[in-house]
């Protein structure tokens, strides 16, 4: 099947990220390379200058998505990451934009139709708020939703629970009446475990650990299997012979005479022999 199109199959970033910081000049706070992608940090006000560029003069023509980011120990705990794609190239970089809880974000709207949702879900999910966005309003969570759930000082359960009235015939939402604590996050890693006594695990008592289990009784050897001895083949039984049988004496009397024999009529006289 012939290739019509120029595009490579796999593009090299040999080069790009230099070019892409030189372009973006000013507007550019950090690039590096991380993962095999490129991470570009621009200023939160220049975020649509920045992408109009990167769309328009470096053919990063799709916005794939915009992703929202919550470090609560940071001045600005937000990060919002547009993740970009050029077609022609084949080739994509990551802009990254911080903001705090009361700093907004340029909307991208005007670049790309499609980041209305986009930005919405960030919104829903982490409270960040979009200048510029006409239709900014929950997209995923209910009406009258309080809080952003995926802020990391979000409740495990919430704020709210809701239920099915008999007395009112509807859904009636209630305050949560579950007593908890705020998660906390040390971004450790899960499968390495926790240096730390886990909630509830200081109610099991500590017992020491078993002693190690005795090893198998040996299994005992195999009794000798005797040989079978060969069949024994039948002996081969005599003939039995016959008794010969005597016929009883004809008697004289019952014995048939034998017939005379016939004598030869006498030839006449003068015949030839």
């Amino acid at each position: 099947m012939s290739v019509v199109h120029s595009a490579p199959k796999f593009a090299s970033s040999e080069g790009v990220l230099d070019a892409l910081s030189k372009a973006l000049g000013s507007m550019l706070v950090e690039a590096r390379e991380e993962h095999g992608e490129l991470v570009l940090t621009v200023q939160r006000d220049q975020t649509e200058n920045a992408l109009r560029l990167l769309r328009d003069e470096h053919e990063y023509q799709q916005l794939m998505e915009v992703a929202g980011v919550d470090y609560p120990e940071r001045a600005e705990r937000f990060e919002c990451n547009y993740c970009l794609l050029s077609l022609t190239k084949n080739h994509r970089v990551i802009v990254k934009v911080h903001a705090a809880e009361n700093t907004p974000v340029p909307t991208v709207t005007t670049l790309w139709p499609v980041a209305g949702w986009l930005e919405r879900e960030v919104f829903d999910m982490f409270g960040v708020v979009f200048a510029g966005n006409q239709d900014l309003r929950r997209i995923l969570t209910d009406y009258g939703f309080e809080g952003h759930p995926f802020r990391k000082d979000f409740p495990l359960t919430g704020y709210v629970e809701l239920r099915y009235s008999e007395e009112d015939q509807r859904v009636v939402y209630e305050p949560v009446e579950l007593a908890q604590d705020l998660r906390q996050f040390d971004f450790m890693s899960p499968w390495e475990g926790a240096d730390y006594v886990l909630p509830g695990d200081e109610k099991a008592p500590t017992a020491p650990p078993p002693p190690p289990a005795p090893p198998p009784p040996a299994a005992p050897a195999p009794a000798p299997v005797k040989a079978k001895a060969a069949p024994k083949a039948p002996a081969k039984k005599a003939p039995a012979t016959k008794a010969p049988v005597k016929k009883p004496a004809a008697s004289k009397a019952a014995a048939p005479k034998a017939a005379a024999p016939k004598k030869a009529p006498a030839k006449p006289k003068g015949a030839k022999p």
